[in-house]
């Protein structure tokens, strides 16, 4: 079994580029360097969430399960927010578990709809000035 990475901020400070883009989501650290050209809200939205903890930006956005299992395998390691520069414990399985979604999220919420449909026209537009 191999020892889990932990990221402390300064190291996820150092993935803060579109040649190397780290993002701390739900404690956990993801390499998203190769997603940045097919992510559907467009490069711009990692790009200003690079090398940062994106929890609150990720979850206001209400990203859907197939989200949650594409990013599940770009994961690297685990997000210190403790700043006691303790290594994270062996991992009892390589596989990170998913990002649950947020409980009681009205799945139909008009926020929610706005964001997708903003996603989907920024998106478009992207590829219609490319």
């Amino acid at each position: 079994m191999s020892e889990i990475k932990t990221f402390t901020t300064a190291d996820l400070a150092n993935h803060s580029s579109k040649d190397s883009l780290y993002l701390a989501v739900g404690g956990k650290v993801y390499d998203c360097t190769e997603f940045i050209d097919e992510h559907p809200g467009g490069e711009e939205v990692l790009i200003d969430e690079a090398g940062k903890d994106a929890t609150e930006s990720f979850e206001d956005v209400g990203h859907s399960d197939e989200a949650r299992e594409i990013m599940a395998k770009m994961y690297v390691g685990e997000f210190q927010t403790d700043g006691s520069g303790k290594q994270a414990k062996s991992a009892s399985s390589g596989t990170p578990k998913p990002i649950p979604a947020k409980q009681n999220q009205d799945s139909g919420s008009a926020t929610q709809i706005l964001v997708a449909v903003a996603a989907v026209a920024g998106f478009a537009l992207y590829k219609f000035f490319l």
